[in-house]
């Protein structure tokens, strides 16, 4: 939408053609030998080292799952080994040329990966720098059984560092790299540049995306390479990833040397099956996945087939590729052809492809053949090659060994401690800025028309004698979200916000307006229109240490990024043994007005997944005190505004919105009106609907309501509430989600158990009704009113003398609707 781009008709309504440039296939051809001049024949070894490492971890995983038993020893492993076993070429030509800069991310089938960039990584980095990631790394738990007793080098040492660790993770062992929370499909090791591998197919589709864009935005050094296998190239993510990473404006609107595409490799691991469908000629119709990079933007992603039986075409490719993104012109689309001998998992038996399939690319084993190559080129003798064999075996077998030993590698211990694995949920830190460097922006803060323009308006939303001011001159909701997140982009240099709309337009709801003249685009820009993107890039952007505001338009669109917001967010602090922070504050505005698919409520989807911390604060000072608390911690946060309430102005809070920073602590409900006869606890918008129904309640009743405003959903204080029906002994529990399956229904649940003695009558939650949301013009029969509030009391808990419902409450028809489903 900005201006400066003029879409002339005269030119997009011309006749033409598109033409598309030829994609090569498989097109390396030089032998062993003609490499020698470009590689030692130590480096030449060291690939068939790395390969044999990791062809007999994974045959020694198989081998536990199908037979209980590895090389004499004996072991019982329950949990998942989604094997790799042919794919070995593939992996090791990914990382040879990559740095510890480097990051990649995996799929679910990803030892291979992990050991591949680790043994890379390994052969890079000094001896002084290797002993001090062994010894830092968890105060050197992990490198403790491996150290004892070793007479070998250093490197040497990190080898066994390297394959223990991730054998301990797989095991669930408080020693693995993970302390054992991420086990065999989630397992990584940051120092080493490996980010986290996803047990959802294609998770790491847009979440390596997000990745990219940190190095980018941030000037980081190195690129990022998304390793998904050929199947994940029909998951949702991996399409929005791609749109997300070939967006126009990195070349035609980011200025300066932020000019240039991302620095992201997509690896497809092309096995050419996803569990037991075969994708080409079967489930996919793209017959080779490069094809597929053709649709993607102008420069086809630079995508390419290369022979991943053959390691170093691979290596060749990514020297030619990472030289593309040296030069800016990313994102770049790898093709890897290989195969896994394996099934997709151990129970698999392959019954969907014949034997003689198998027995024909076991024929042409990477492996076999690439020593065969070595040996034919005088590089290495068959004796040098056995002992490599030898020697990995029994690296394997000790490394097993000290994994399974209970003593040495126990399990987490949740029995003296059973809340050890809920305190990795959340780190709760306080951070002020991600990283202590200046910011960019474009003006100084006082400088901004908004923010001067805020200092004009009237904070409190009462004049002296009680009448309210006009919208026009009144800080609103909007206004205190909008100083929060100002404030937190003029101290934290990596803090990036997007999402539709963001830019230029200010914001669906005019939030943002303003932080356009202020912010370069590197920090404020339009996401296409591709929910599952906007989350899974936030992700991994904060995932390498930056902090992010991505914007969900309407609340409703939280299906669009139901894996991300829901499986992949709220877990990784905890799958990673809190190495990882999550510092990412979701805007998600809950709307009415626009119907069944623009209206609805989903807070309880949110606040039922745990990991994430849900906020929904519906007036200007709780806008912006929890806006300042969610952009100084480390935490995942969904925070819930309200379409109705961006203009409100402050009517709670003696003397306004202070214009200074402050925070309000999360999980702390307010008191926004005394009264001892009954409590009311709201959620969201029905505050105020709530307090109406209080007024009435008084005026006409004489009956006197306290109503508290939740503010926070995860973590909730239920203190102040328990206290409140102390007083009163009834409460009403009310808000604008559908009352069936809500956090009104469990918050009305935990009061029961904790209040019961207090209580004179059950709770009664008042939510909308389990409907579609109408039109506008209908709502009123749908979101809970001031007077289905009176009704519930006076149906449900105190006789109100005179009263005549206007909606039902009564036993009869709570049953009626829920044996309707209604």
């Amino acid at each position: 939408m900005p201006k400066v781009q003029y879409i002339n008709p005269d030119d997009v309504r011309k006749p033409g053609q598109i033409e598309f440039k030829p994609i090569p296939v498989n097109q390396y051809s030089k032998t062993v030998e003609e490499e020698k001049e470009n590689f030692s024949n130590e480096d030449l070894v060291r690939i068939y080292h790395d390969m044999v490492v990791i062809r007999e971890f994974e045959t020694m995983l198989n081998l536990i799952k199908t037979q209980g038993v590895y090389n004499g020893v004996e072991y019982n492993h329950p949990g998942p080994a989604h094997l790799s076993i042919g794919q070995e070429a593939a992996a090791v030509g990914m990382a040879y040329t990559l740095g510890v800069e480097d990051f990649i991310f995996g799929s679910h089938r990803s030892h291979g990966e992990i050991l591949a960039k680790g043994l890379s990584a390994i052969d890079k980095l000094t001896d002084e720098q290797l002993i001090e990631i062994m010894d830092t790394h968890f105060d050197g738990i992990t490198a403790a059984p491996v150290k004892a007793g070793h007479k070998g080098t250093t490197k040497e040492l990190a080898i066994k560092f390297l394959v223990y660790g991730t054998l301990a993770e797989v095991f669930a062992r408080a020693t693995g790299f993970n302390k054992g929370l991420g086990g065999s499909m989630h397992a990584f090791f940051t120092p080493f540049g490996v980010y986290p591998n996803n047990a959802i197919v294609g998770g790491s589709g847009d979440i390596a995306v997000g990745a990219a864009l940190y190095k980018k935005a941030n000037r980081k050094e190195g690129i990022v390479v998304a390793n998904i296998g050929d199947a994940s190239m029909a998951c949702g993510p991996v399409w929005e990833g791609l749109a997300f990473a070939s967006m126009d404006q990195f070349t035609e609107l980011w200025e300066g040397d932020m000019k240039g595409g991302l620095p992201l490799i997509v690896n497809i691991m092309n096995n050419q099956y996803g569990m037991g469908g075969q994708t080409c000629g079967e489930t996919m119709g793209y017959d080779v996945a490069a094809r597929i990079g053709a649709g993607v933007n102008r420069d086809q992603m630079h995508a390419e087939r290369v022979d991943g039986y053959n390691p170093l075409a691979v290596i060749d490719a990514y020297k030619r590729k990472k030289k593309i993104l040296e030069e800016k012109r990313g994102p770049v689309l790898l093709d890897v052809l290989t195969y896994r001998y394996s099934g997709h998992s151990p129970s698999d038996a392959s019954s969907y492809r014949s034997k003689e399939e198998v027995e024909a690319w076991e024929a042409q084993d990477s492996i076999i053949w690439f020593g065969k190559e070595l040996v034919k080129a005088g590089v290495a003798t068959e004796a040098e090659l056995e002992a490599i064999k030898t020697g990995t075996t029994d690296l394997i077998t000790s490394s097993m060994k000290l994994a399974i030993d209970d003593e040495i590698s126990p399990l987490m211990d949740v029995k003296t401690q059973p809340n050890l694995i809920g305190e990795m949920m959340f780190s709760n830190q306080s951070i002020d800025k991600m990283e202590d460097r200046p910011v960019e922006v474009n003006h100084p803060m006082e400088e901004n028309p908004r923010v001067k323009s805020l200092k004009t308006k009237e904070r409190f939303m009462f004049d002296a004698n009680g009448k309210p001011f006009s919208k026009i001159k009144t800080y609103g909701l909007k206004d205190g979200l909008f100083e929060a997140i100002v404030d937190r982009f003029y101290k934290d240099p990596t803090l990036i916000a997007y999402g539709e709309e963001n830019r230029d337009w200010g914001g669906a709801f005019a939030v943002y307006r303003g932080l356009t003249e202020a912010l370069p685009y590197n920090r404020l820009f339009n996401s296409p229109i591709a929910e599952a993107a906007i989350i899974g890039t936030a992700i991994g952007y904060a995932m390498c240490g930056g902090r992010v505001i991505p914007e969900i338009m309407y609340c409703d669109f939280l299906g669009r990024c139901g894996d991300e917001v829901f499986n992949q967010l709220p877990k990784w602090q905890a799958m990673s043994g809190n190495v990882l922070k999550m510092p990412v504050v979701i805007r998600v505005s809950v709307g009415s007005k626009y119907g069944a698919q623009h209206s609805q409520d989903w807070t309880a989807l949110a606040a039922h997944i745990p990991g994430l911390k849900v906020v929904f604060p519906v007036s200007p000072y709780d806008a912006k005190g929890l806006m300042n608390t969610a952009l100084q911690g480390t935490d995942p946060v969904i925070f819930f505004e309200s379409q109705r309430l961006y203009d409100i102005g402050e009517q709670f809070h003696e003397g306004g919105v202070p214009e200074g920073y402050y925070e309000i602590p999360f999980g702390e409900p307010d008191v926004k009106k005394e009264g001892k006869d009954v409590t009311i606890l709201t959620i969201g918008a029905t505050l105020y609907r709530a307090l109406d129904a209080a007024k009435t309640l008084e005026e006409k009743y004489n009956l006197s309501a306290e109503v508290i405003d939740s503010r926070c959903m995860v973590p909730f204080n239920y203190e102040p509430v328990i206290e409140s029906i102390k007083k009163t002994g009834r409460i009403i529990i009310s808000g604008d989600a559908s009352a069936r399956g809500s956090f009104l229904r469990d918050m009305a649940s935990n009061i029961t158990e904790l209040a019961f003695d207090y209580l004179d009558a059950p709770p009664v939650v008042v939510g909308s009704r389990n409907w579609i949301t109408p039109a506008y013009e209908l709502e009123d029969v749908f979101f809970p009113q001031a007077d289905w509030i009176i009704d519930a009391i006076h149906t449900k808990m105190l006789p109100l003398e005179g009263h005549v419902c206007k909606s039902d409450f009564t036993e009869a028809e709570q049953l009626d609707r829920n044996a309707r489903g209604i």
